[in-house]
C-alpha cells in the first residue's frame, strides 16, 4: 500500500507516547513492503530537512505559518497547522494517489477531513486519548469541549477507527456513540531487541544515578496532573522509611512540571528527586534498565507506552489499576494499585523493593507477556489488515472506483504472470 500518516510530533523531537508510537509503525509498515509517508512538524530548535528518507519512511515537514502563532495559543496554532499539513499533503498526492490515510489524534483532524473530501481517499484514525478521559469525565472550560467535539468529528469523518486497548475502546464507543463494527482494538507495541542494552553500560549509568546502597525508582512520560506523579511524590519518604535510601527520577515534561517541583519542596525532597526533563531513546532505556522499579501511578492512561518500554528493559513495573495498564500487567506480569491510593502504592512499591524474588519474577513475566503480546510486526499487521478493510468500506459505500493496492493486486494474480493472459 501507499499510505500517509499525519501526526503532530515525530523523532527526534516527541513529547510523549504519540510521536514514538508513529515513528515505530511507519518503520515497521516500511519493512513491511508497504511506502510510507509521514507529514508531521517541524521545529524551530532543530535543523532537520523539511524532506527527507529515513529508516525507509518519507518524512516531511511543514514549518510555521506567517504569521506565527505560539504554541501556547493552542486552538489557532492547530488550524495554522493544519492548513500546512493539508497544503504539504496535497503536493505528495499530485505526485500520486494514495491508498489510505491514518490520522493520529484530534491535533491532525482538519488536515485528515480536507484531504478526505478533496481527494476521496479513507481515512483511519488512531484516538490515542481523549479529553473526556484526561478529565475524568468533566469538560471545565471552552477550549476541552472544543478539543472533544473535534475529537468526535475525526471518528465520524474515519472510515474505520484504531483504538490502543479494550478500555479505550468502550471509553470511544460511549462516548462518541460510535457503532461497535466500526473500531478496531490495535494494541501500541514496542521492539524487544531495541532494548537489549549492554549491562556494563547500563551499571555504569546507575553508578551515576544512585551510590550503591541506594534504591532507584522512575517515572517517565508527560508531566500531566492525569499521570499521578503526585501520589508518587507523596508516598516517596514512606517508602524511605520502611527500604533505606531511595531516590525517585522523574523522566519528562509537561504542563504540570512547576507544580511537581514545588511539591517537592513542601515535603523536603530536593535530594531525593531529581527531574530529568526530555530524555533521548537511549538515554531513558538506560536509566530504566538501571532502575528497581518503574511506576506508572496514572489516573488516566489509554495505554501506557512507558510501562511495556520499561518492562521491555527488564524492570518491574508497578502501575495504577486503569485504562490500559490495566491490560499490560494483567496474570501478574506487574503489580497494580487503584490510582490516588498512597497506602496501595506505598505496599506495592515496598513489596517490589524488598522482596527479590518477586521483583524477579516480574521481570520475566513482564517480558514474556510484551514478547507474545507487543510484538511490532504483529502490530504492522493488524493495522494493514484495518486499512484494507476501511479502503474496501469506502467503495462499498460511496461507489467509487479506489485503485487497489498492488499488493493485492499481485496476491490474486496467478503464480507466473500479472492475469490470464500473463
Amino acid at each position: 500500500m501507499r499510505i500517509l500518516l499525519l501526526s503532530w510530533e515525530y523523532p527526534p523531537r516527541v513529547v510523549g507516547g504519540l510521536g514514538r508510537h508513529v515513528a515505530a509503525l511507519a518503520r515497521t509498515l516500511a519493512s513491511q513492503g508497504h511506502e510510507v509517508h509521514v507529514v508531521t512538524r517541524a521545529h524551530d530548535d532543530q535543523v532537520l530537512p523539511t524532506d527527507e528518507w529515513v529508516d525507509g519512511v518519507r518524512v516531511v515537514r511543514v514549518t510555521d505559518a506567517p504569521p506565527v502563532i505560539g504554541f501556547h495559543d493552542l486552538i489557532p496554532w492547530v488550524l495554522a497547522f493544519n492548513n500546512r499539513v493539508q497544503s504539504a499533503a496535497s503536493r505528495l498526492m499530485r505526485e500520486q494517489p494514495y491508498d489510505v490515510i491514518h490520522a493520529h489524534d484530534w491535533l491532525v483532524a482538519y488536515a485528515a477531513a480536507g484531504l478526505k473530501e478533496a481527494w476521496g481517499i479513507p481515512v483511519v484514525a488512531t484516538i490515542h486519548a481523549t479529553e473526556y478521559g484526561r478529565h475524568q469525565g468533566w469538560l471545565p472550560g471552552p477550549m476541552n469541549k472544543l478539543i472533544h467535539q473535534v475529537e468526535w468529528w475525526l471518528t465520524y469523518e474515519a472510515r474505520r477507527v484504531i483504538v490502543c486497548s479494550s478500555y479505550m475502546r468502550e471509553q470511544v464507543e460511549d462516548i462518541f456513540e460510535l457503532p461497535p463494527d466500526t473500531l478496531d482494538v490495535v494494541p501500541n507495541g514496542v521492539a524487544v531487541q531495541d532494548f537489549d542494552a549492554d549491562p556494563e553500560e547500563v551499571a555504569a549509568a546507575r553508578r551515576t544515578y544512585v551510590g550503591p546502597r541506594t534504591r532507584l525508582v522512575v517515572f517517565a512520560g508527560r508531566l500531566e496532573y492525569e499521570k499521578g506523579v503526585q501520589t508518587l511524590l507523596a508516598v516517596l519518604q514512606r517508602v524511605r522509611t520502611a527500604v533505606g535510601p531511595t531516590k525517585l527520577y522523574v523522566a519528562g515534561t509537561g504542563t504540570y512540571q512547576e507544580q511537581l517541583h514545588r511539591q517537592v519542596g513542601q515535603l523536603g525532597l530536593r535530594r531525593h528527586v531529581h527531574f530529568t526533563g526530555y530524555l533521548e531513546d537511549h538515554e531513558l532505556r538506560l536509566l530504566y534498565a538501571a532502575a528497581d522499579v518503574a511506576v506508572a501511578p496514572s489516573i488516566y492512561e489509554p495505554f501506557g507506552l512507558v510501562a511495556v518500554e520499561a518492562m521491555a528493559c527488564g524492570t518491574p513495573a508497578v502501575v495504577g489499576d486503569t485504562g490500559g495498564l490495566r491490560e499490560i500487567v494483567a496474570g501478574g506480569a506487574g503489580l497494580s494499585f487503584p490510582p490516588e491510593d498512597e497506602d496501595a502504592l506505598t505496599d506495592a512499591l515496598v513489596r517490589v523493593l524488598t522482596d527479590r524474588p518477586l521483583a524477579e519474577l516480574l521481570v520475566r513475566r513482564g517480558l514474556a507477556r510484551i514478547r507474545s503480546r507487543y510484538d511490532w510486526d504483529a502490530v504492522g499487521r493488524r493495522t494493514v489488515e484495518v486499512y484494507a478493510r476501511a479502503i474496501d468500506e469506502e467503495a462499498a459505500l460511496t461507489g467509487a472506483d479506489v485503485r487497489r493496492p498492488l499488493r493485492a493486486i499481485l496476491h490474486d494474480a496467478p503464480i507466473l504472470g500479472l492475469g490470464s493472459a500473463g
